[in-house]
């Protein structure tokens, strides 16, 4: 049996400047996080990437392996690692290091056989998705599977990279196709420049006019956009460590709680999407929550 949730794109190592010269390298990446986070939560997920066949690539696949993924879905190969340095962390900055990197050698003809048979949604997101030649093979990759009758969920997750005039027809392809997007206030901000937050979010609606998009606010909550209707709420209230990877968190919660509890609730599904977020952001870096860590935040 395949899993029904399938999470491609980018897994890399952050290089974090802490001051004083030092640099802490973090296992993260948007997509690769957004797996461990799904699988987490108790819902059958594959990472389908390829890293490097080094220290840094082999951080990621042990923490992809103990987070419970479908280990068959992950590729070494004998590349350079992707790395992301992060100058500043307020606010967040980056840039990108790998050239020909391990992301980029990524073979879908080595997936498991009839793993489309199995799926129900499948992510894809962030900087992979802007860079050749594994963005132009990852939407290829969505379109067959959305010609097959499964889902899509698209997280653009904006990093400078976009500012590529190419990219625009990425994000519209990826939002055409997509039955879930989510995006933040800061990423409309920065994708569709000049216009309003509710400017950015109409064009999105119009490219992707069935689709249910979760916008988040960061300090300032979430909504849950769908053509049946809209559920905002706030923030969970806890200690902040720092905001690394809770978007990915609330995109992993999110699609736990649709694919483990179709039948619930828009509430639940914001719930379990704010929860995971909040829970990460207790963590320093790219944490994975707990089942057990999200359901006592919702049951508090």
């Amino acid at each position: 049996m395949n899993p029904k949730f399938v999470v491609f794109g980018e897994a890399l190592t952050d290089f974090i400047f802490e001051g004083d010269g030092l640099w802490r390298a973090v296992p993260g990446g948007s997509c690769w996080n957004v797996a461990r986070v799904s699988a987490r939560l108790s819902l059958a997920t594959a990472y389908a990437g390829a890293v490097s066949t080094d220290n840094f690539g082999d951080d990621l696949t042990r923490l992809a392996r103990e987070a419970g993924l479908d280990m068959r879905f992950m590729q070494q190969v004998a590349r350079p690692p992707l790395l992301a340095m992060v100058p500043s962390k307020t606010p967040p900055q980056y840039f990108f290091i790998g050239n020909d990197s391990a992301d980029q050698h990524f073979d879908v003809d080595q997936l498991p056989q009839g793993w489309v048979d199995d799926l129900e949604i499948a992510h894809f997101g962030c900087i992979s998705l802007v860079r050749q030649p594994l963005a132009a093979k990852l939407v290829q990759i969505a379109e067959r599977i959305k010609a097959a009758g499964k889902r899509i969920c698209f997280d653009p997750n904006y990093r400078n990279l976009m500012q590529d005039p190419a990219y625009r027809a990425t994000l519209q392809r990826m939002s055409e196709l997509a039955d879930y997007i989510k995006v933040s206030d800061e990423d409309l901000e920065h994708l569709f420049p000049g216009e309003t937050l509710a400017g950015a979010l109409g064009v999105l609606r119009q490219w992707a006019p069935k689709a249910w998009v979760l916008l988040t606010r960061g300090g300032d909550g979430m909504t849950l956009i769908t053509p049946q209707g809209e559920v905002s709420r706030g923030v969970y209230k806890v200690e902040v460590a720092d905001t690394v990877g809770a978007g990915d968190a609330s995109m992993g919660g999110w699609i736990a709680s649709l694919l483990n509890n179709p039948d619930a609730p828009l509430e639940t599904h914001l719930n379990y999407a704010a929860a995971a977020a909040a829970t990460v952001c207790r963590q320093h870096g790219a944490y994975a929550p707990t089942m057990a860590e999200v359901e006592a935040l919702i049951n508090a």
